[in-house]
């Protein structure tokens, strides 16, 4: 646990009981602060009461002795319009914060040789596996290493700091949103492609949050930008313009001058004014695709600079078990292979795992976001047939029959006994039946996780073809 310095007999307020609510929750009051907590779920409000932070309506809460409101990530701040409480706390002219903020006011409280180092990963796609992939290629390299935030572990349950560990987070925009002393050690600015307009209000507004994350680094410090997209270089040149941090530019698919980049399934770095190849990409199974390219590149980066060879960082990407719900390979059935990408909550997301196959029996469909699935008509190229679930159906239909054979099935279970049928009847010699949404979850699922495992399971008890499930 991480505790909170300058807290002790303080009142702080906590809004919102999730993971992290609890555990600021927890951090707060082993800190020594008086903590006032709510949450609008009734089954949240009660774990709470046998603890010393028992939720209290946040009108008997003593505003005038409040020194902060830490909000959860989810809570908006601006758009669609601030919450009730960011309301209220503005009013009694409180600061609205997040508890990455707190674990940021922990760190600066150090003396410099009892300071972590702190990486922050962000991005719209790919954070949670860079994130996830520094870790691991840093623990390879005997590193004591914690990993959390917007993955795993709530950023204040981390293990107390120790001056030779480091920290790796992984932050959302919303996180950043309510993150202002934060100064990282190594910053990763991964893509961008519009999300979360409604919570921001804009593209620009988005971009703005996730920039965050280069606040308060210094000429010490390490800032990696992704390049394929005009944001990116954006964000690139703003830097080079206004800051004297080193920084190093990424790329899966465009040769760099300076910086770590993919060609042809290999990855070349040149950090010193020499070009090397660092390894091939072929061999790390669960890093599939131009995308997860930019991923590795983004990795080796940072990994270099904290003293790690590239093509250890390569040798240790292949021995990467990936994370669930990405790309993940979840049974056999025959020749049909199925690869669970639940995490592919918009188009976007869904172009880089259509670019990593062939043959593709394809399962989309949900909660749709703004745009739809026409920015991948040129990839219906890969793909055998669609299989359309949820709300999205109809219109996906629309915007998909043109160009590739579309099937309607209402649910993921039946999608997945169609797809799974049509492959292995199907003259393609190694099929891919793809879950990738490009959708949110919520009409049919509570959340991404939620749609994955159910789809895992469905596979798992599909007939046998000329294999077995797995």
């Amino acid at each position: 646990m991480i505790l909170i310095p300058d807290v002790k007999r303080k009142s702080i307020g906590v809004f919102g009981l999730g993971l992290s609510g609890i555990a600021t929750c927890e951090a707060l009051a082993a800190s020594g602060a008086k903590v006032f907590s709510y949450d609008e779920n009734r089954a949240a409000r009660d774990k709470t009461l046998d603890t010393e932070y028992r939720c209290e309506h946040p009108k008997d809460w003593p505003w005038q002795e409040l020194e902060a409101v830490v909000v959860s990530p989810g809570v908006p701040l601006t758009h669609p319009k601030p919450h009730t409480i960011v309301r209220k706390a503005r009013q009694e002219n409180v600061p609205v914060i997040g508890d990455t903020e707190l674990f940021a006011r922990a760190v600066n409280a150090l003396e410099p040789h009892e300071r972590p180092r702190v990486i922050g990963v962000t991005g719209s796609n790919g954070k949670s596996t860079t994130t996830a992939l520094i870790g691991h290629i840093l623990k390879q390299a005997g590193e004591d290493v914690y990993v959390g935030g917007n993955i795993g572990e709530a950023v204040l349950s981390l293990p107390a700091f120790e001056s030779d560990a480091v920290y790796v987070l992984e932050l959302s925009s919303f996180q950043l949103d309510l993150t202002h002393s934060l100064r990282l050690d190594a910053a990763v600015f991964l893509n961008l492609s519009p999300d979360h307009i409604d919570r921001h209000g804009s593209v620009d507004g988005y971009l703005a949050a996730k920039r965050r994350i280069f606040m308060n680094q210094t000429a010490a410090d390490l800032a990696v930008v992704g390049v394929d997209d005009d944001y990116g270089q954006s964000v690139s040149t703003r830097l080079m313009a206004n800051t004297g941090t080193e920084i190093r530019l990424i790329s899966a698919g465009s040769a760099l001058g300076r910086g770590v980049y993919a060609l042809d399934d290999k990855l070349y770095y040149n950090l010193d004014g020499k070009t090397a190849i660092a390894g091939d990409l072929t061999g790390a199974r669960s890093l599939r695709g131009v995308h997860n390219f930019q991923n590795v590149a983004a990795a080796v980066a940072v990994c270099e600079r904290f003293g790690v060879a590239p093509s250890l960082a390569i040798k240790s990407s292949q021995r990467f078990e990936g994370l669930p719900h990405r790309l993940e390979e979840v049974g056999r059935n025959g020749k049909v292979l199925f690869i669970n990408d639940s995490k592919a909550t918009n188009a976007d997301a869904t172009a880089r795992a259509l670019t990593a196959f062939n043959d593709i029996f394809w399962i989309a469909g949900g909660k749709a976001k703004e745009g739809g699935v026409t920015s991948l008509l040129p990839m219906m190229d890969r793909v055998r047939t669609a299989y359309l679930i949820g709300d999205a159906s109809a219109d996906f239909e629309k915007q998909l029959s043109d160009t590739v054979n579309v099937v309607i099935c209402g649910d993921l279970e039946k999608a997945v006994e169609a797809a799974n049928r049509d492959a292995l009847k199907s003259d393609a010699k190694s099929p891919v039946v793809l879950l990738s949404p490009a959708c949110a979850s919520y009409d049919q699922f509570k959340n991404f996780e939620t749609r994955g495992n159910a789809f895992r399971e469905f596979v798992s008890t599909l007939s046998v073809g000329n294999g077995e499930a797995a």
